[in-house]
């Protein structure tokens, strides 16, 4: 699998265990009606709703990594002393010479490790270029955890009758859904990372996408491939798009293959894409060998430890055995081929599917319009299970910066070179081609303009696959892209943006000329 900066972040794990509050109404003079037999009634205690305590006020969220009062930031800031190498360093280096040093000093203007010394430090004239990106990721990351209540992450409901969505951009898609108001620029950058997956989806289903003939991003060939899918996304004209139209409406079903952390996002988020086509019922398939799966049904959950500020003493060693039942790392570097998220939460309807596809699954029946599935195998080992009820009609692949043009780790060619992945007989080889033979569209982001430009260079020279396919949205910037910055652990100056960018393919189609039974040759 490609490298990749998405992993399970603090965004996740905090809805997780998100709920609505509500306000408490007062009763007027209700309350002071007093029955007879009152004074026999206990005392009752009301639960009143409690914000939770704020750790970190809007000032004071810069920390420098070592000195964070999150163990998990503080794991972080380890593991990359320990994968990062010092770019000083590096670039005098050379095969002749010993190994760059690994980072170990902390810049005081983004608090991230840097340089091994602060005398490369102040010799790094680079630095200066991306030390802003790197202390506004730094401080994102310590509003996730400051404990404030997180309005961005409080998602709204159904849309009002007849109420229009527009996709023209975040803010406006936003306004007209009925977010909260987004006032500053980290609501926005947490907002955006959270919603990228489901509404890049929908902004490029639907019937009023930013993506249409006139501004060039769908050819013809496209737009005929999205008029049928769009027959199953939607009513017809003039009636009413409500859930009761979805009665006998094919379920359309949305596969992506190589699923990591979006498989991990909680379904309420997923529902966004729902809301935005309340007439169709989806069913969500989740497939790759990175793909969460729920708590075994007898697991208990355990509490994670509460963040200690710095000045708090230690704790003692003589702790209770409790506290030490569960060991677990407090964070997973995002290395060349990230890890599998830790296990989601088990729902009540969550139901094993591992007799229907034979490898590890589940099944959960979230709302009457949403289904989720989640498949922990290499999509070639479930394909067959599929390939013969694929409509294009009504079934479509997405891909989430599934890095076709990324060296493969495994395979090699008769001259000793890495395959391409999507080349690559353990990857992306044998699928591509089962997909393109399907005539179902098939989407793909990028998380870099070089990334969607590797990906598309790679189809030319993909065995099967090159010649065989036409364009559906040609390559270009995702309006729903996250604005929030990513740093890779391994080198602080790469970052990314998650889906940045969007296009789409599908199988070649061959027009057949019916000819004449009689043939007249002189």
């Amino acid at each position: 699998m490609a490298f990749s900066f998405v992993g399970q972040s603090a965004t996740t794990r905090r809805l997780a265990g998100l709920r609505c509050r509500r306000v408490p109404v007062a009763l007027g003079n209700a309350s002071r009606n007093r029955s007879l037999f009152k004074f026999l009634r206990r005392s009752q205690v009301k639960d009143t709703p409690t914000e939770p305590p704020v750790i970190l006020t809007e000032g004071y969220l810069f920390h420098p990594f070592s000195k964070s009062p999150f163990p998990a930031l503080r794991a972080r800031g380890e593991a990359i002393k320990t994968l990062a190498p010092c770019p000083v360093c590096a670039s005098s280096h050379s095969h002749t010479q010993a190994q760059p040093k690994a980072v170990q000093y902390e810049c005081p203007d983004c608090g991230w490790p840097s340089h091994c010394s602060a005398e490369h430090w102040k010799e790094d004239e680079e630095h200066q270029k991306y030390c802003g990106r790197l202390r506004e990721a730094n401080e994102d990351e310590h509003d996730l955890r400051s404990g404030r209540r997180l309005r961005e992450f409080e998602l709204p409901g159904p849309q009002g009758y007849e109420e229009a969505i527009s996709f023209a951009n975040w803010d406006v898609f936003w306004y007209t859904r009925g977010f909260p108001s987004m006032d500053t620029e980290r609501s926005r950058r947490h907002a955006s990372k959270l919603l990228t997956y489901p509404i890049t989806i929908g902004g490029a289903l639907h019937q009023h996408s930013g993506l249409t003939l006139n501004n060039q991003r769908v050819t013809p060939e496209g737009s005929r491939s999205l008029a049928a899918l769009r027959t199953s996304l939607h009513v017809a004209p003039g009636a009413p798009e409500t859930a009761e139209a979805a009665v006998g409406k094919p379920q359309v079903r949305i596969f992506i293959p190589g699923a990591r952390a979006e498989s991990s996002l909680p379904p309420h988020v997923w529902e966004q894409l729902c809301l935005l086509f309340p007439s169709t019922h989806f069913h969500l398939f989740f497939i790759g060998p990175q793909v969460s799966l729920p708590k075994p049904p007898n697991a208990q959950a355990t509490p994670s430890p509460a963040p200690t500020p710095q000045s708090s003493p230690p704790e003692s060693t003589t702790s209770t055995s409790t506290e030490v039942e569960e060991v677990k790392p407090a964070y997973l570097p995002n290395v060349y081929e990230p890890p599998t998220p830790a296990p989601i939460a088990r729902l009540k309807r969550t139901r094993s599917s591992i007799e229907r596809y034979g490898v590890p699954s589940y099944t959960v029946p979230y709302t009457p319009q949403l289904t989720i599935t989640g498949i922990q195998a290499n999509y070639a080992e479930v394909h067959a299970q599929f390939q013969h009820t694929l409509d294009p009609y009504s079934d479509l692949f997405f891909f989430f910066s599934p890095g076709f043009g990324f060296p493969s780790p495994e395979s090699t060619s008769e001259t000793s070179e890495p395959l391409l992945q999507i080349a690559s007989p353990t990857e992306w080889g044998p699928v591509m081609p089962m997909l393109l033979a399907s005539k179902c569209p098939i989407f793909v982001t990028g998380f870099s303009p070089a990334d969607v430009e590797r990906d598309v260079r790679s189809l030319s020279t993909a065995p099967e696959v090159a010649g065989e396919f036409e364009w559906v949205i040609t390559p270009g910037p995702n309006t729903f892209g996250s604005e929030k910055w990513e740093v890779a652990d391994f080198d602080s100056r790469v970052m990314v943006k998650t889906n940045w960018g969007i296009w789409a393919i599908r199988g070649k189609s061959r027009d057949i000329q019916d000819q004449s039974k009689f043939s007249f040759s002189l």
